[in-house]
Order: structure tokens, then C-alpha cells, then sequence
């Protein structure tokens, strides 16, 4: 009788999901045709012309996604699999070969999710061949699609200066699959697609929803799986040797390790080989040309009936260069387009003191000189872990007292890199103990009864003293955990995704009630703003000389990936790290001019320093000298926080610089030049202003000065002659 119920079961659902299907060529059919067009503007150059839509084609059989500069084409019968991702500005297949849309691990076992078979040659992919494919019964099955306008990620509430308020726009894809094996009967697992207005991203992600009655462990979630052109060719070889494809950009929501980089940050992205391609050149099938999206150390959790869980988020950009800058150029425009929080950008100072009446003296130096945010800084005696009435009491009156000024207050604390106790701390996986199994030794799990109450904590004192900005140092670093008695996550299966998820939403929460995070790590697509540019935190015990080049340097290098506002730079007002006088700016009006550059080289990168110390100025002059720097970095902040062209690296020997560009606003762009060496010196430097959006003349103007008109040639350059003084800089603005 079980094995009778059983088959019937079986056949009953075979018939839903075949019923089910018959559907979508019908749905298919009513969408408007998929008709391609020339790309003929450059939308870096800001062009809002390339509208996010969903289509059908002529032969009712596919479903594309598409704006205008990519295309994602996705076969729907027999079953759903993405046979075309190209990018529509030089003509570029991302696809060789049809995989599955995505592959679920339920209860120890891997089914993938959609898939076509029958594809002989996986070098590449005719479009007669894609008729004769067929599913495989055991996959889940494509049921039913819906679509909809684009759902933000995070119903963001900025409170801070902002260089783009707007959501991203676009269309969202959703295909749902079900199983026609009886085991999986009430498991529906759903792949999403995004596309986005004006920025070449294709955005994906698989929801897994229990209506079996009965918990359903998920071990592990691959949301992509993408069989890829190979980047290059080579007989012999293993994958770590080869390069792998450098147009497919993917970034997704799974990122740490405390690098300030995303490559050495991303935990889910795998390029891997294919052995089905067995006319590739490499003799041992090692080509890197597969790329899978998924967590590393898998799911693990224990999935209740009724409940749903949300895959890793991944965000595929196609590129159309080998070029550095316009790659970086690409990157930074997918950041402030699919996560406008990250174009916030507050001026502030790091307080070392919780002192009340240092505290207000502060807040009254940034009202007067401009700065609009002070962070009670490490080491200044904040403590965002006691929400005892006497410190709320505390806190909450100079946060009153700032926000009277006009000025934000916010706070430091400190959560990974610290030891809690045995019950609490990270479990090593191999000992069994709480001794070397974290990143930085010992460290706390955020999902022990410890870090549960310390995540509730900073949600109560966040709320109940009104700050404004946490800067979260040591957020959770990827530490395993394997004890079996900590209250959030079940064993050293689950530890990760359950501590990811925890901190994700802390953060998550956080961004939705206009709180400002600066956090060392890349949790930028869950709602963080600022990263540290990238340092080595003992350099600011060097010299002021030593430190305004590597400043520099290290402006230099930290943008090429992040936006200017993404980073946070450094400047040690008091002793850091140890140092003597001559690596320090106190007393303020002794070093006023090194005072002065170091804020102009980071106002003028458009990138926010931590300025810790007791003070912003000590004398009038002083005083001046902040509030001019701070005026002209909002006379042109619009600019500044504008992206941003590398000219020449600073080397200590002849000049170096920058330039912001922004084809949409009056000042088209903002040269900053410095010169290092002991002496003046004149030169004649090539702007490159394409990406200003200028084509034939710039008028441009040394600082104020009365502005010239220069031809550009045919790269969009114009050659100026410059003058700079010994240890010194000036600015160009181009209009």
C-alpha cells in the first residue's frame, strides 16, 4: 500500500508540473520580442538610457533579460537553462556550454535545479542544437515564472550627506521549480534574476521554501553555474596557473577576511574545470572555465516547515575592456548604482576621550569649522556594551547635545580579536577547544550566548541613545565554531552561515534606521558604507614626511576598486603605534602646514580620514585653516565624490596625481597635483578627459584663477604646463 501511495503520489505531481509548464509557452508568447540595437553611447559616461526590461522571443521557447548593453536568455521548455549571456555593447558570449540554473544539497543529496542535456561539443553553443535538448526527470522542473519591477535589497533611509539618494531600478525574474520525486513533495525551490537599469549587472540568487511538514536540512545552496569561455589556452597547466575570465566580473554577498579588497575578501566564488569539455586544449581537463556560486563550508541549517532561506546574492558585471581604469571605472559605477548607501559620505573626527565636557568642546569645534560627525573613537573609554541606565543616561545627552549643533555622534566597538571565556569563545575544529581556531587567535562566536547578548546590546544602545554611526572593528571574520552548546547555530556544520547571517543583519538593520557603519571588512552589499582604504596601521608612527606620500600611495591604490567614499584614511593627530614628535600633528599650530596637506590629499581624494585626537584646531589659526579646507572640499564635494582617474602613482621622485571626473555636472572634473621633492618644479602633463564627457575643447582653471580653453586631441587629452611648488600641490578644475 506505501509503495502504491508512493507511485501516486509520484505521478500526480508529475502531472502538476507537466500541466504547470505546459503554461509558460503561452505566458512566453504575450511578452513584448526581444529585437537588439547598436549600442552607441558609453554608459559610463552617464547616459540614463538603457532601461532594464523583460522579453520573449519569436520562437516563444525563451525568456531575456535585458537593458540594452547585456542579455540574459534563458530556454524555458523542457526546462529552464540559460543557453545565452552576452554583452551587447562588442558582441561577447559568456556561454559555451548549458549547465543547470542552480543545485540544492537536501538532506546529504545534490539535485540541480533546471538544466538541458544532450550537448555534445562544450567548446561552444550552436543555436540548432538547443531544440533537441531534454531535461532529466530527477532535476526539479520549471513550473511557472512571474516578474516584477526590481525589490530593493534594504529599504535604506540615509541621514548623511549623499552623493546618489536614488534605489536602483530594473526587473526581477522569478522561476519556480518543483520535484517530481516523492521525497522532495512540498519543497519548492525558486531562482531569481535581477536586471538593472543603466548598469550592465545581472544580479541572482535561489530561495529554498518547506511545506513538506517536516524539517529539511539544506547543506548547501549553489545559486550560479556558468560554463564560461576560457581566458587563455595552455597545453599543461593547473587552475591556479591559468588565468580565469577577466570580463565575467561577479561580486556577491559573502565576503570577508579583513583584505579591503574584495578578491581576497569573496568566500563563494569557485572557478573550476569542466570534464564534460573534452576538446579544450589542456590535456588533463584543467582549464579553469566553470565558474559555481556558493558559500564556503556550505549551509548546514535545519530548515523548519513553513520557513524559507535565502542563498548567497551574487552580482555578475560583463565588462568590455582589458583596461584597468575602465574596469575600476565599471566596478565603482555597479557599487553607487546597487548600493547607493556607499555613496554616503560624512566629514568626521575620531575623539579619544568620553570626557562629557571634552566630548561637547569637540561637537562645538566641528559646528564651527564644518565637520559633521564625531566618533568616540578606540581608546577614548566608550564602552557600547554596558547599556546600564547610568551610561545610556550618559551617552544619550551628548548625542542630544551634538545633534543640537547639528553634528552626529557615533561610537567604536570592538567585536572579533578579544577572548571572552571558554563557553563562549570560537571551538577549534581539530582540538576541540577554545585556543587557536580564529582568524586572530582567540575570539568570541557570535552565535554563543555572549555574542547574542552583544548583538542585542548594540541594537538597544544604538536606539536608545540616538548615535548615529557605529564603527564596528573585528565584525565577524569567517571562524568556524564547533561546539555543540551555543544557543544560534547547531555544530560546526551551520557556525559559519549562522554567524554570517547574524552580523549580515545587524547590519542590514542598522542601514534601515539611517545608522552610518564603518566596518573593516566586505559587507557593503548587506548595508555597510566605508572600509579602510587599505594600510599598515604602524606607518603612521613614520614621519609626516614619510606619511603624506604613503598617504598618497595609499589613496592611489585603495581606488582603484572602491569609490572614494567606500574608503577611510588615517591621520594620527597624537602618538599611534608609537613614534616619536616628528610622526605626530599635535601641537596643531607647530605643523599647520603638514596639517594642511594631509587633509587637503584626502579632501581632495574625496576619501574621509579618521582625524583621532583631542582636537580639531588649538589656536584661531588653526581654527582658519580647518574651516578653509573644509569649505573648499564643500564648494566642490559634488566633484570630489565623483569617481575618479588615476594619472601617476606617487614614487617620491616627480609628480603625482589624480582627477575626478563627472560628465554630469558643471565642474566636469578635478585635477589634484603634488609635488614631492625639495625644489619646484615645472611640467607639461596629458589629461586624459574622456570620461569627462568633453569631446573637443576644456576650459580649464588653476584653483580660482581666470580659466584657459585647450583642444583635445583625438585620445580626449589636452596637454597643460603646470607649476608646483617644493613639498607642495594645486588643483585644476575642468569645466
Amino acid at each position: 500500500m506505501r509503495q502504491y501511495l508512493l507511485l501516486t503520489s509520484f505521478f500526480l505531481l508529475t502531472i502538476f508540473c507537466y500541466g504547470q509548464s505546459q503554461g509558460i509557452p503561452a505566458r512566453l508568447k504575450s511578452l513584448p520580442i526581444f529585437t537588439p540595437h547598436k549600442v552607441t553611447t558609453d554608459w559610463l559616461l552617464g547616459t540614463r538610457t538603457f532601461e532594464a526590461g523583460i522579453y520573449g522571443t519569436a520562437s516563444g521557447k525563451d525568456l531575456v533579460l535585458s537593458n540594452g548593453l547585456i542579455k540574459r536568455r534563458i530556454r524555458m521548455v523542457p526546462n529552464a537553462a540559460t543557453i545565452d549571456f552576452q554583452n551587447l555593447t562588442n558582441g561577447e558570449q559568456f556561454i559555451r556550454s548549458v549547465k543547470p540554473e542552480a543545485r540544492v544539497v537536501l538532506n546529504g543529496k545534490a539535485y540541480n535545479i533546471g538544466g538541458l542535456y544532450g550537448q555534445k561539443e562544450h567548446a561552444y553553443l550552436r543555436e540548432e542544437w538547443v531544440d533537441n535538448f531534454t531535461s532529466d526527470e530527477t532535476d526539479f522542473q520549471l513550473t511557472a515564472y512571474s516578474t516584477q519591477p526590481l525589490a530593493s535589497t534594504i529599504q535604506w533611509k540615509p541621514a548623511t550627506w549623499t552623493m546618489n539618494t536614488r534605489m536602483p531600478t530594473g526587473q526581477e525574474v522569478s522561476l519556480q521549480f518543483a520535484s517530481t520525486l516523492p521525497d522532495l513533495r512540498g519543497v519548492a525551490v525558486n531562482v531569481h534574476y535581477a536586471i538593472y537599469d543603466n548598469v550592465p549587472v545581472v544580479s541572482k540568487w535561489v530561495t529554498v521554501q518547506n511545506t513538506s511538514g517536516k524539517d529539511i536540512r539544506i547543506d548547501q545552496i549553489v545559486n550560479e553555474i556558468l560554463a564560461t569561455p576560457e581566458e587563455e589556452s595552455a597545453v599543461v597547466g593547473t587552475p591556479d596557473q591559468m588565468e580565469k575570465p577577466r570580463k565575467l566580473y561577479i561580486e556577491n554577498n559573502y565576503a570577508y577576511n579583513n583584505a579591503m579588497r574584495y578578491e581576497l575578501s569573496d568566500q563563494a566564488t569557485h572557478w573550476k574545470t569542466d570534464s564534460s569539455y573534452t576538446s579544450q586544449v589542456n590535456y588533463n581537463f584543467q582549464t579553469p572555465c566553470l565558474v559555481e556560486i556558493y558559500p564556503n563550508a556550505g549551509i548546514g541549517v535545519s530548515l523548519p516547515p513553513g520557513q524559507t532561506l535565502t542563498s548567497v546574492r551574487s552580482y555578475e558585471l560583463l565588462l568590455d575592456s582589458y583596461d584597468r581604469e575602465r574596469n575600476g571605472l565599471a566596478r565603482r559605477q555597479m557599487y553607487r548604482t546597487i548600493a547607493p548607501w556607499t555613496t554616503q559620505n560624512p566629514v568626521f573626527m575620531h575623539l579619544v576621550s568620553t570626557d562629557p565636557v571634552k566630548v561637547k568642546e569637540v561637537v562645538d569645534q566641528c559646528a564651527e569649522t564644518g565637520y559633521e560627525m564625531v566618533i568616540l573613537s578606540f581608546g577614548s573609554g566608550l564602552n557600547m556594551e554596558d547599556t546600564s541606565a547610568v551610561n545610556i543616561a550618559k551617552f544619550k545627552a551628548l548625542a542630544d547635545y551634538a545633534h543640537q549643533k547639528g553634528v552626529m555622534l557615533g561610537g567604536y566597538s570592538l567585536f572579533s580579536s578579544r577572548r571572552i571565556d571558554d563557553e563562549n569563545d570560537v571551538i577549534d575544529p581539530v582540538t576541540g577547544l577554545p585556543d587557536k581556531g580564529a582568524q586572530f587567535g582567540h575570539a568570541p562566536c557570535l552565535a554563543s550566548r555572549w555574542g547574542l547578548d552583544y548583538l542585542q546590546k548594540m541594537r538597544t544602545f544604538m536606539v536608545k541613545t540616538g548615535f548615529a554611526l557605529l564603527e564596528h572593528d573585528g565584525p565577524y571574520p569567517g571562524d568556524l565554531c564547533a561546539s555543540t552548546t551555543h544557543p544560534g547555530h547547531q555544530g560546526l556544520h551551520d557556525s559559519r552561515w549562522v554567524q554570517m547571517e547574524l552580523q549580515k543583519g545587524l547590519y542590514r538593520w542598522l542601514n534601515e534606521r539611517g545608522v552610518y557603519i564603518n566596518a573593516p571588512d566586505w559587507y557593503f552589499l548587506d548595508g555597510t558604507h566605508k572600509i579602510a582604504i587599505g594600510y599598515r596601521e604602524v606607518n603612521f608612527s613614520l614621519s609626516r614626511e614619510q606619511q603624506k606620500i604613503l598617504n598618497r600611495q595609499n589613496i592611489y591604490d585603495g581606488t582603484w576598486e572602491k569609490t572614494p567614499s567606500m574608503g577611510w584614511g588615517f591621520v594620527p593627530l597624537t602618538k599611534y603605534q608609537g613614534g616619536g614628535p616628528e610622526a605626530v600633528l599635535e601641537p596643531l599650530s607647530e605643523h599647520l602646514n603638514d596639517y594642511r596637506q594631509l587633509m587637503m590629499q584626502y579632501y581632495g581624494a574625496g576619501v574621509q580620514a579618521c582625524y583621532r585626537g583631542p582636537r580639531l584646531y588649538d589656536t584661531e589659526a588653526t581654527k582658519q585653516t580647518v574651516k578653509e579646507v573644509v569649505s573648499w572640499y564643500k564648494k566642490y564635494r559634488q566633484i570630489l565624490n565623483s569617481d575618479l582617474i588615476h594619472l601617476r602613482r606617487p614614487d617620491g621622485r616627480d609628480w603625482d596625481g589624480i582627477m575626478h571626473v563627472n560628465p554630469g555636472l558643471r565642474e566636469k572634473g578635478l585635477i589634484m597635483l603634488y609635488n614631492p621633492g625639495k625644489e619646484t618644479i615645472t611640467r607639461s602633463i596629458r589629461l586624459p578627459l574622456y570620461y569627462t564627457g568633453l569631446t573637443n575643447r576644456a576650459s580649464i582653471r588653476e584653483q580660482e584663477e581666470k580659466a584657459k580653453s585647450y583642444p583635445l586631441d583625438r585620445a580626449y587629452e589636452a596637454e597643460i604646463v603646470v607649476t608646483l611648488p617644493a613639498e607642495g600641490f594645486t588643483w585644476l578644475v575642468v569645466e
